[in-house]
């Protein structure tokens, strides 16, 4: 399949002039080109919701917006950060507020299903995690964090998910409130869907599929092996950054550890059933937002 930027079909006339408008999609489904379009056309900044594309280095492999693309039109939360940097949901939503306040109707696109979460249901104000802490999870198995939680917990969440089990542990051993006590104190939402435009979009799998190899075949045409160069001799499969995908593989390719076909492969695969995940996470959560269909004859 040859790369081509998706042009998502929908009437921009239904878009209210003022209200914020927001785009969760999943990865390679056209949403920033969407977001671009509905700025040029209606009025806006771009805002950056996904998680990876916060961070400087790999702006080719995590798609941030091009030059050319931000001469079109303001964009924002883009390759801000330093690769070792944490950034939590709380510390997005904290940067979004001052677009909300702005003068500037703020067009929030990405596929941080917990950023647009935060944005529109609230989030609860749980204490940074020391880091010494952070430490002592890291080094424990994930049968040993599920066991730390209390049975309430445990009911809520992916014990198969390790990243969100050992948040839920490192907020109960750092405060010794359990992570669903904090929620239940959740205030209200800084932007309620109400408000908003909510758009979601909801492509066919096997056309998105297709088009994620296609996008990383151009990534790589355009300069992706050229970040994992300049990323390779400081790397740091800890940092936040480096969860970008095809991050570990291309670097593994520059230092003569992975053939290419193999580091593209496993890029391709991961990148397919995180678009999975967002997929799934579109249907259970956001089912208020109004969806946007792109058919595999799209």
């Amino acid at each position: 399949m040859q790369w081509h930027e998706t042009r998502v079909m929908i009437d921009l006339s239904c878009l209210s002039d003022d209200r914020p408008v927001l785009i969760f999609g999943p990865t390679a489904s056209g949403k920033s080109e969407l977001a671009l379009r509905i700025a040029e056309t209606r009025g806006g900044i771009v805002v950056n919701a996904d998680a990876l594309q916060v961070y400087r280095g790999w702006e080719v492999l995590t798609a941030q917006p091009t030059q050319a693309d931000r001469a079109r039109a303001p964009h924002a939360l883009y390759g801000f950060l330093d690769p070792d940097r944490p950034y939590s949901a709380g510390a997005w939503l904290r940067d979004m507020r001052r677009f909300l306040a702005g003068t500037e109707r703020p067009i929030i696109t990405g596929g941080t299903g917990l950023y647009f979460a935060a944005l529109t249901e609230g989030l609860a104000e749980i204490p940074p995690t020391p880091p010494a802490i952070r430490a002592e999870g890291d080094a424990l198995p994930l049968p040993a964090l599920v066991e730390a939680l209390d049975a309430d917990t445990r009911a809520g969440l992916d014990l198969r998910n390790r990243a969100r089990v050992q948040r839920a542990w490192e907020v109960r051993r750092a405060t010794g409130r359990s992570i669903r006590a904090w929620q239940a104190d959740t205030p209200p939402p800084d932007l309620p869907l109400s408000q908003a435009d909510p758009i979601a979009l909801m492509p066919d799998a096997a056309w998105l599929n297709a088009r994620i190899a296609a996008r990383f075949d151009r990534m790589l045409e355009a300069g992706a092996l050229d970040e994992a160069r300049a990323m390779a001799p400081d790397f740091d499969p800890a940092a936040p950054a480096s969860k970008a995908i095809g991050a570990r593989e291309l670097v593994a390719h520059v230092r003569g550890e992975l053939s290419l076909d193999a580091a593209r492969t496993a890029a391709i695969t991961a990148s397919r059933q995180y678009a999975k995940r967002q997929r799934t996470w579109a249907r259970a959560r956001m089912g208020a937002w109004r969806p946007v269909h792109i058919p595999s004859t799209e």
